[in-house]
């Protein structure tokens, strides 16, 4: 870190911090202090931090309850890299004013450095919770997922990321970690389900989803059916493999799928997808009241699915009922802006009501996130992943 940048987390860390009280000093060891600590402020302000060092240590010495200058001296240490030096002062900090939650939050990262790692782990873990800061926190919370995950504690390791994500969604680092963490914990529940149900549905269910994510969907639907053989009635089964169906190659899929949606809905018939895809499969067909009905369904159990919104609109449009049409379009894009299907189904709407300019801002937002979903394509595909459901492309139909 730079020293202006130190100088910036010293303000943030203890401008705030009060000072042992000194009543009991003489007026002459007050001036001392007073003295020592004008000359420190003024090499702080002047970048000169490693100069203010020498002034809170001639303060700590003679008043060693002084927690503002022990914290000050210890953050100052701390960002010289001299983590070992820095410890005591924060300690001691700490036993004058235990609530000084960023001053622990830097004991504990100055005691991961230098190798204790069970104190690291105390005084990382009390300091998270409570440090206001965003970036104190980032790294408080970075640094416990750095043990956790060392120590192979991952669940611990997800409760700490999913907060930091919340805390700073776009922070890279912390995206990064979070995948980490949740491959090393897909591989765990892997490996523990191989051992304790080798021949189990669920096993055959996982091997399908990795087989499915590789994009290998002849050997993923063969472990569905593997699966279905031997417990029919497992929850999520019979949708899952009407997914894979419904979008490969395989002959007579829709077909199949559409038998597999509704073995669903006769294992749980308040399956919400299972009826939207249901709506989706008699939309192509032509079928509109048959569709209509499975999407109308679906939106009595579940009103804020995006998908069942967007088809019920698809099917009121060739009902000729524009104005339903656009209000499930516009609670489309409210419950998933990023739909380009229902961006450009409303702009057909605004384009066919004479509405010009909104059609045309509509159309750009479709082009927008159709062309992001096509890189994401482009990123996945040499991986051999399957980024996921993908939407119909409208805009070569003119619907």
């Amino acid at each position: 870190m730079t020293r202006s940048g130190a100088i910036v987390l010293l303000s943030a860390i203890l401008l705030c911090v009060r000072a042992a009280a000194n009543s009991q000093t003489s007026p002459s060891h007050q001036q001392q202090i007073e003295s020592h600590k004008a000359k420190a402020q003024q090499f702080l302000s002047q970048n000169r931090p490693d100069l203010a060092v020498s002034e809170f240590k001639a303060i700590v010495t003679l008043e060693p309850n002084n927690a503002d200058a022990r914290g000050n001296l210890g953050v100052l240490l701390f960002f010289q890299g001299a983590y070992a030096d820095a410890i005591p002062q924060f300690r001691t900090a700490l036993k004058l004013q235990p609530s000084l939650w960023k001053i622990q939050a830097l004991l504990g990262i100055a005691e991961k450095q230098t190798g204790d790692i069970a104190a690291a782990t105390t005084d990382l873990s009390k300091a998270f919770p409570k440090v206001k800061e965003q970036k104190i926190r980032v790294d408080t919370g970075m640094e416990l997922i750095g043990i956790y995950t060392a120590n192979g504690e991952l669940g611990k390791a997800a409760e700490v990321v999913n907060v930091l994500r919340e805390l700073d969604p776009t922070n890279i680092e912390i995206i990064y970690a979070s995948y980490r963490i949740y491959s090393d914990l897909t591989d765990e529940s892997r490996l523990s389900l191989s051992v304790a149900g080798p021949n189990s549905a669920r096993m055959h269910q996982m091997m399908a989803h990795e087989l499915a994510k590789q994009g290998r969907s002849e050997e993923a639907i063969a472990n569905y059916r593997q699966a279905l053989e031997i417990s029919p009635n497992v929850a999520g089964l019979h949708f899952e493999l009407a997914e894979m169906l419904n979008n490969s190659s395989v002959a007579d899929g829709p077909v199949e799928a559409e038998k597999e949606y509704r073995a669903a809905l006769a294992v749980n018939p308040y399956d919400e997808k299972s009826e939207a895809r249901l709506g989706d499969i008699f939309a192509a067909r032509g079928d509109t009241e048959e569709a209509y009905k499975h999407y109308s369904r679906a939106l009595e159990l579940q009103p804020n699915d995006p998908d069942a919104n967007v088809g019920s609109a698809k099917v009121l449009m060739t009902m000729n009922q524009p104005e339903k049409a656009e209000a499930l379009l516009k609670r489309a894009i409210e419950l998933d802006p990023t739909s380009s299907l229902a961006h450009f189904r409303l702009s057909t709407i605004y384009r066919q009501t004479g509405r010009v300019e909104e059609a045309k801002r509509e159309l750009a937002e479709y082009q927008k996130y159709k062309d992001m979903k096509d890189k994401l394509r482009d990123i996945y595909s040499p991986m051999h992943l399957q980024p996921g459901k993908q939407e119909p492309d409208d805009a070569n139909a003119h619907n």
